[in-house]
């Protein structure tokens, strides 16, 4: 049963998303605030992959992607970096600093389900 942890602070995105998630089957959708808030639900419960936005207060996502990726236990989590459209730097930096993809925004929600899916089934 996955695990999904969506890092979002917008929460009508971040319901939008988690809806999405809800229809992988037997998925479970932990929602976080932010990075910090990101951290502290991976401290107390398995996740499986991350979607996380990047222009979030407190702790944007390309520094959850950094601490993600140098701490062992939680390097091979698959993460899914979700901006707005055009903003090529964002995208870049994402990917060089270890997130595995990255979708625009508006989200197509099929395109994130077929997207989550291709990860969760690598495992």
């Amino acid at each position: 049963m996955p695990n999904i942890l969506v890092v979002e602070d917008s929460p009508t995105m971040r319901q939008l998303i988690s809806f999405a998630m809800k229809r992988i089957p037997n998925s479970h959708v932990i929602e976080a605030t932010d990075g910090v808030d990101a951290l502290k639900k991976m401290s107390s419960e398995k996740v499986d992959l991350i979607l996380a936005d990047i222009n979030m207060p407190v702790m944007d996502g390309l520094k959850l992607v950094s601490l993600v990726r140098g701490n062992p236990t939680y390097k091979e989590i698959p993460i899914i970096i979700i901006t707005t459209e055009g903003a090529e730097e964002d995208r870049k930096r994402a990917l060089s600093i270890g997130a595995n993809s990255y979708l625009p925004k508006p989200i197509q929600t099929q395109e994130l389900i077929r997207l989550v899916n291709s990860y969760l089934t690598k495992q």
